[in-house]
């Protein structure tokens, strides 16, 4: 399967060359950056540290996904969006890692999807999936006795909170619920908030250093408590489970797709 990695000289697009370099099956056909950025021209395998691939890094998307069979983006929110509209016309799998996004930001997805196989998750790991599945099914088993708490804290370079991990489990939790999580989740606390809303679904995010990722889903009862949690060592572990997502959908009708999808978790 011949991939295109975009953002290819960021710390995840690195990750994502080595990714597609190591998986069997799939072949590195283009890498691609932003026009005044100073890695264009570069070979995309030496950036990441894998030696010369023959594979420059461009800023020209449009000739690149004509020749893919998939590409590979964990940009930001417009950029994907703009990648989502290139990959439909070729149509082709988009994986997307992508975070930061807002509500009104996700219907151009579902248009590409007609004609694009689109791939979209907060988190592209086998852990944080079963872990959202763990919470929706925990959610649904404990109801409004337990109180929900979401805790995550990442590298001080990290620029959106909470983490697209975070708002994973928080829509997980609020489907075993049977809740909308825009409606109950609570971002922030300062001063005198008053007692805690039965139901609510709370958030609480930290930065600092280097930490990858760690998130932990917290169900508090009376007398008890349950933790769900998941810490990230390695940046590779996303881009595998991109790469492994790709794969998937190389074989899927066009459509709009989880990382729960390509696992199997869905309910």
């Amino acid at each position: 399967m011949r991939l295109v990695v975009v953002g290819a000289a960021g710390r995840m697009g690195k990750a994502l060359v080595r990714a597609v370099h190591e998986q069997d099956g799939a072949e590195l056909c283009a890498a691609i950056e932003r026009p005044e950025a100073p890695e264009v021209g570069l070979d995309a395998g030496r950036l990441a540290g894998l030696g010369d691939l023959n594979v420059p890094i461009t800023d020209d998307p449009l000739s690149a996904f004509a020749r893919a069979d998939g590409v590979l983006d964990f940009t930001a929110p417009q950029a994907s969006l703009w990648f989502a509209e290139l990959a439909a016309q070729a149509r082709i799998v988009h994986v997307i890692g992508t975070t930061g996004w807002t509500a009104n930001q996700e219907g151009p997805l579902h248009v590409a999807a007609r004609h694009a196989r689109i791939i979209k998750s907060g988190n592209m790991s086998l852990g944080v999936n079963l872990l959202a599945y763990l919470a929706r099914q925990t959610a649904r088993a404990l109801g409004d006795d337990f109180d929900i708490e979401i805790v995550e804290m990442h590298h001080r370079h990290k620029v959106d909170a909470p983490s697209g991990t975070a708002l994973l489990l928080g829509e997980a939790a609020a489907e075993g619920r049977e809740i909308d999580l825009a409606q109950r989740s609570v971002r922030s606390r300062d001063g005198i908030t008053g007692e805690r809303n039965s139901g609510d679904i709370g958030f609480a995010t930290l930065r600092g250093g280097s930490v990858i990722g760690e998130h932990l889903v917290i169900f508090a009862g009376n007398g008890e408590r349950i933790e769900l949690t998941h810490r990230a060592e390695d940046r590779q572990l996303f881009a595998r489970g991109a790469v492994r997502a790709a794969l998937w959908g190389y074989k899927m009708k066009p459509g709009y797709y989880s990382m729960a999808d390509v696992l199997g978790l869905k309910d």
